[in-house]
């Protein structure tokens, strides 16, 4: 679960550098760090036992996870390459699949905790693809090294990563989870619906009755985990995250949050000429693309959403793969982007071009990350097109005529 910490100060250039020029050097440093943690540790209520297996292995840094530090793409990717990238047709149809393979669980969690099964799919789906990603160890790392790096040599964090270290032992120390299996990402978020260990302590469910709460393994552990989340936070059941609303030309509106009548009142009209089922719930406005793009009226659940990831481009995010998953259709008035969009099926025949040309060598797996538009850059320069890196029809056009 990836929270506000996202959004601290950056500034780690060169920690990594000097981390790998002195290895010794910065090895004797963090042991040392570790040794005085071990009092922390202690005074939380872990044992040596405990302490000795979390660090059994962990000598030295993970430079990995500096690196990744500085990159936070819910605050720097431009709103439709963040949404074209996870709202798409395989997140679409695998959620569907997902939805028939783990229906009587589904039906038991959202029965107990009042939250919609769709919105626990999008959920899955952003945090880990369905759990694709636990299986990457490249992006799965040891969760007691990642955090300790953080305390250690990233001041900003620092204050974070030793609470959720210490969380982390205690889940160790609780059984829940061995200490070769105690995994996640370079933040220590962790399980196919990646929580942060102290959600992990807050939140975590055993529902499937085998006597561990184990959100690595198991999927009806993860999805109740992530609904008794929303649902302590306070989920309205059987209401919606927002509605894609149209907005009168050449209004202005005021801000802060007033009923769906009131808003309706003034102008403002729900997409499709669909009624408000709740008239008198409040919402709040919200244009993440400007007049020229989709509008929204968010109502509490998608502020519940925001309680998973404070960012409002992940909760619409989830919020519209839900809706898509569900069947309730995409968007009437699609981002605002600068070029023609392409299928998620014609962004992996862009790869495969670029692959095929020399200028790729990452996945085909129709995300535009920061590879693919590295390639499309150095293609479209080769082409005499404008450099822009956009995964366009001009480009893929051009390059099927290669």
């Amino acid at each position: 679960m990836k929270k506000n910490f996202r959004s601290a100060a950056l500034g780690l250039v060169g920690i990594a550098t000097v981390l790998a020029a002195q290895p010794a050097a910065a090895d004797a440093g963090f042991q040392k760090w570790v040794a005085s943690f071990r009092g922390v540790a202690a005074s939380n209520g872990i044992s040596g036992k405990t302490f000795d297996r979390a660090f059994r292995g962990v000598t030295a840094p993970d430079p990995e996870v500096l690196e990744k530090a500085r990159y936070q793409p819910e605050f720097t990717a431009p709103v439709w390459d963040y949404f074209d990238n996870r709202v798409q047709e395989d997140a679409i149809a695998v959620g569907r699949q997902m939805a028939r393979q783990w229906k009587p669980w589904l039906d038991r969690i959202e029965s107990r905790f009042g939250v919609d099964r769709h919105i626990l799919l999008a959920i899955w789906s952003m945090e880990s693809n369905y759990g694709e990603i636990l299986k990457n160890d490249k992006v799965m790392r040891n969760v007691v090294r990642s955090l300790s790096t953080l305390a250690y040599a990233d001041k900003s964090r620092a204050k974070f990563a030793r609470t959720q270290l210490v969380s982390a032992l205690k889940i160790l120390q609780s059984g829940d989870i061995d200490e070769s299996h105690l995994t996640g990402s370079w933040a220590g978020a962790m399980g196919h619906t990646q929580f942060i260990p102290t959600s992990y302590e807050a939140y975590a469910v055993d529902a499937d009755g085998n006597g561990k709460r184990d959100i690595w393994n198991s999927v009806p552990d993860a999805l109740a985990t992530a609904a008794n989340l929303l649902r302590k936070n306070g989920w309205q059941t059987g209401k919606a995250w927002g509605y894609e609303v149209t907005l009168p030309a050449g209004r202005k509106f005021p801000g802060g949050s007033m009923s769906l009548a009131k808003w309706q009142s003034i102008g403002v009209v729900r997409a499709r000429n669909k009624p408000f089922p709740s008239p008198s719930d409040n919402a709040e406005l919200k244009v993440l693309d400007g007049r020229e793009g989709p509008a929204f009226l968010m109502t509490k659940n998608f502020f519940v959403l925001k309680r998973y990831n404070n960012a409002d481009k992940y909760a619409l995010a989830v919020g519209l793969l839900a809706d898509e998953i569900a069947g309730y259709g995409g968007l009437v008035r699609d981002w605002n982007r600068p070029f023609t969009k392409l299928s998620f099926e014609e962004k992996q025949e862009l790869q495969k071009h670029l692959l095929t040309l020399g200028y790729y060598d990452g996945k085909i797996d129709g995300k535009i990350g920061s590879g693919s538009r590295s390639a499309i850059v150095a293609v479209q320069q080769a082409l005499g097109l404008q450099p822009d890196g956009h995964p366009s029809k001009e480009v893929l056009s051009r390059l099927r005529q290669r």
